[in-house]
């Protein structure tokens, strides 16, 4: 196979998984919207809440980026989609209006809530 060939067929496996990527994110995006998540969360940094006012939740970007590399992190996460947090025991003070995260068992099966920390948890800036 000569350089020309080679180089067509990794720009073709390239535009592939990126469009996989592509799929993946509104796959994800999709599951966060039906499951209500976006009400309180924004996927980017910086992203205002409601009128302008501090975000309810933190950014998934800046969960990801708190969460990067810390063994357990989809599983502690998971949890706390599931089951709720501890209002006393938050580290998002003074960076977001709520107090903590309602359970969300109710809206979100948990096989879902894992696909979609595992995908949180990518979305941390390079």
């Amino acid at each position: 196979m000569n350089a020309l060939h080679k180089i067509a067929l990794l720009a073709g496996l390239g535009m592939a998984a990126t469009s996989a990527c592509a799929a993946a994110d509104d796959d994800m995006k999709a599951l966060a919207a039906k499951s209500g998540c976006l009400t309180c969360h924004a996927i980017e940094h910086g992203t205002p809440g409601p009128n302008g006012m501090a975000p309810i939740g933190p950014a998934w970007q800046d969960v990801a980026k708190m969460y990067k590399g810390k063994p357990g992190a989809d599983t502690f996460l998971t949890r706390v989609v599931l089951e709720g947090s501890n209002p006393y025991g938050s580290h998002w003070k003074d960076q977001v209006s709520g107090l903590a995260m309602p359970p969300n068992k109710v809206a979100i099966k948990e096989a879902d809530a894992k696909k979609l920390v595992k995908w949180i948890l990518t979305l941390a800036p390079k």
